[in-house]
């Protein structure tokens, strides 16, 4: 049998660091970055004798979050000890939600190529990341670094809904974009804010039973989850037609030799031993909490790329992709603001701008430059300041160095010509030069015209006002 007769079965448990300034149950800060075990104190150590208190701001984004992927918010919710062992949690358990989570039975819609599909979220829940070991491979140890212990997650698990890894990279970024979009999670990948563990099991097709599934832990990155999903179909399909059978376990991904390796058996609820926190009071919600936080819900992906299509009449392929990113999507509108030329900033985003993102592997909040910048720069090319090919240059000068347009046209000597008489001798210049070309244009060949302009433009190093050189050539000739 082939690849063709199964059927793939996932499900996706999304856990998002939230942006609070603050941990979920001390005031130590969430900073990114600083040095190891400087953002700790007794009880993210798990000192004894110490007490957590539950940050409120954690319900209100957990909330926030639910009511974005249209969940229902319940009204009385706990908190829950999940015990296991593991070095870098300090506590021997983790402070989690089981059997009454925040959010319940909501759903994201994905654009997939039979049409638009929802794929359900089972339960949003709030808990407490761990910490981290640095392993050093030189000493033969780890260290364990706490600053991450209780740092508040959100966990988004969703239904077996997923058919394909297009399904799951669709799914994953639809999530990404709401988050960043509410402002609950800055979602930066690379820094394990917005991390996956992917369920993947295998079927005939027509079998309604589910296979058995394997869980792929923590990754955070889109092209190693599309590649570890895709190794894992094939092991599993390529186990059932040996006569094996499936193991669920979990796995690590190993980008390097691309392949899955067992990390253990795989746990059940009822091995994680849950009971309710006793240190911690039950959640209560009242009606006019939830309306509240509803009420202060900004504009959504879905929403603003409706209004895109209508007030800037953008192509859907073009509003799919800048609302894709919230901050994509401010650039775009801040940008317009500055200089009111959306089609210029559109396509100065959907080719260029995409193009270094895509080429530098950077997302899009790391874009060094500012709306105010990328408007300058549309004002300059519209003025005539700069031609089009100077204003690539200076968008990447931009990713480089950031700073005011106008400044590094100045400084670079980017200025265009657009004196008549200057250029005039260009053309004249270039039309001595290449007689041939002169002739293949009377005998009707326009791209000759092409041509001559390209030379002109090489002759004053891309500062001529290319409009001015066609015109003059055709006077010329």
């Amino acid at each position: 049998m082939s690849r063709e007769d199964y059927e793939v079965v996932m499900g996706l448990e999304v856990h998002s660091e939230l942006s609070t300034k603050t941990k979920i149950f001390c005031s130590c800060p969430t900073k990114f970055g600083a040095a190891p075990n400087t953002q700790v104190c007794p009880i993210c150590m798990a000192m004894p004798g110490t007490l957590p208190v539950l940050n409120e701001k954690v319900v209100e984004y957990a909330v926030k979050a639910g009511l974005a992927t249209n969940c229902e918010i319940s009204r009385d919710s706990k908190n829950d000890r999940k015990n296991y062992f593991y070095p870098d949690l300090p506590k021997a358990y983790q402070i989690s939600q089981y059997d009454k989570p925040l959010c319940e039975h909501g759903y994201v819609e994905i654009n997939t190529k039979e049409g638009k599909k929802k794929i359900r979220i089972t339960r949003i829940h709030i808990e407490e990341d761990a910490g981290k070991l640095n392993h050093d491979e030189f000493a033969g140890g780890s260290l364990v670094d706490l600053n991450r212990a209780g740092v508040p997650l959100i966990e988004i698990v969703s239904e077996p809904d997923l058919r394909s890894t297009e399904e799951v990279e669709e799914y994953l970024k639809k999530l990404k974009s709401i988050l960043e979009y509410i402002e609950v999670s800055d979602c930066k990948m690379q820094e394990g804010s917005f991390r996956a563990d992917v369920n993947v099991s295998v079927r005939k097709k027509g079998d309604t039973k589910l296979g058995t599934r394997t869980e792929m832990k923590n990754m955070n990155s889109f092209r190693s989850i599309t590649r570890a999903i895709e190794y894992e179909i094939d092991r599993q399909i390529d186990v059932i037609e040996d006569g094996g059978k499936v193991e669920q376990e979990t796995l690590r991904w190993d980008d390097v030799s691309g392949k899955t390796f067992s990390m253990r058996d795989k746990e059940d609820a009822q091995d994680y031993r849950y009971f309710p926190d006793p240190d911690l009071v039950a959640i209560k919600l009242s009606e006019e909490y939830i309306e509240n936080i509803k009420k202060g819900l900004p504009e959504l992906p879905e929403s603003r790329k409706e209004r895109y299509l209508k007030e800037y009449n953008l192509s859907e392929k073009d509003a799919n992709i800048i609302t894709a990113s919230k901050y994509l999507s401010d650039l775009f509108e801040g940008a317009i603001k500055v200089c009111n030329n959306p089609k210029a900033v559109n396509n100065w985003i959907i080719s260029d701008i995409s193009r270094i993102l895509n080429e530098t592997e950077m997302e899009p909040i790391e874009i060094p430059f500012d709306s105010n910048q990328l408007g300058k720069l549309v004002i300059l090319i519209d003025k005539g300041t700069i031609s089009s090919s100077i204003g690539k240059k200076v968008l990447e000068e931009l990713f480089e160095n950031p700073r005011d347009p106008e400044e590094i046209i100045k400084e670079k000597g980017w200025i265009q010509i657009s004196d008549e008489g200057a250029i005039r001798e260009v053309v004249k210049k270039v039309l001595e030069a290449n007689p041939k070309s002169i002739a293949d244009y009377k005998a009707g060949k326009d791209k000759a015209l092409g041509f001559l302009v390209g030379q002109a433009m090489k002759e004053t190093k891309g500062k001529a006002n290319p409009q001015m050189l066609n015109k003059l050539f055709l006077e010329e000739m």
